[in-house]
């Protein structure tokens, strides 16, 4: 990515561009120090650690504690894996909080994130449907605990390469590279589906909510009608909402299982 008029943003006075950024890689990076002082494992932390500080396990998400959906995103297994999110976090997020403003930028991150967990969250569903059909005999297909803010980073990632896509609006300060982009975003969504233990899904569905949310964006810069905005930010939320519910109405049908599951996970972590 460059710029029309390149900003100096190694100085700590330019900071102030893209601050809500700075503040949410700082929360990330604190929350992860805090929990080591708390006796995690710098490289590897335990499921039972994940678990504790907030981590996304479908069962015990959808039956008791939704919030996980939120939280989750705020934990990460490992300084590799924390440093790969801030650090792509830094480099959409610097640029994308600038072309947006801090309030749409702020709530796209969070909206990515909540539906990379929804979407997570329905794989999971239908995983266990899955495991139910071939009776229970495919240990592979139960949920998973899921975490890191990779589904919001990947929807701004999205949301950028959206925009590269789209004729440059006359107001534009950045100018992006789609090919960069493009690259970047299909060798991430690439490595998701090779690599195992990647949650792919949770990339999916933060890359779709970033995706419409640029387009909205850039359709109320380009006919110069505002209140586009805010309506495209209560319709993802409305949306997402929706989404949580239909979830919620398909784990009736799975809940003896995964009551279950989530029992022998307690007594296992001694949770």
């Amino acid at each position: 990515m460059t710029e029309l008029t390149p900003p100096q943003i190694k100085t700590k006075f330019d900071v102030h561009l893209w601050w809500i950024t700075a503040v949410i890689i700082a929360v990330n990076v604190g929350l992860f120090f805090w929990q080591i002082l708390h006796g995690m494992d710098v490289s590897n932390p335990s499921t039972a650690d994940a678990i504790r500080w907030g981590a996304d396990y479908a069962p015990l998400t959808f039956l008791a504690e939704p919030m996980r959906l939120l939280s989750s995103m705020f934990f990460h297994f490992g300084l590799v894996h924390l440093m790969l999110n801030m650090w792509a976090l830094y480099i959409f997020g610097s640029v994308l909080e600038q072309m947006f403003g801090r309030v749409y930028f702020l709530a796209l991150y969070v909206l990515a994130g909540l539906m990379g967990s929804l979407l997570s969250g329905y794989i999971a569903i239908q995983d266990s449907y899955e495991l139910i059909r071939v009776g229970l005999a495919n240990p592979e297909l139960l949920p998973r605990v899921g975490a890191g803010a990779s589904g919001a980073v990947m929807g701004l990632g999205a949301a950028l390469t959206v925009l590269s896509l789209l004729p440059m609006l006359p107001q534009q300060r950045f100018i992006l590279d789609k090919k960069t982009l493009l690259i970047v975003m299909g060798i991430n969504l690439a490595m998701g589906f090779m690599i195992s233990g990647i949650n792919n899904a949770a990339h999916i569905g933060g890359m779709l909510m970033g995706a419409v949310l640029a387009a909205l964006w850039y359709l109320s810069q380009k006919m110069q009608q505002r209140w586009i905005m805010p309506l495209s930010l209560v319709l993802a939320a409305c949306g997402s909402y929706w989404f949580y519910l239909h979830c919620q109405n398909l784990v009736v049908y799975i809940q003896p299982l995964w009551s279950e599951v989530l029992m022998m996970m307690r007594q296992q972590l001694n949770f």
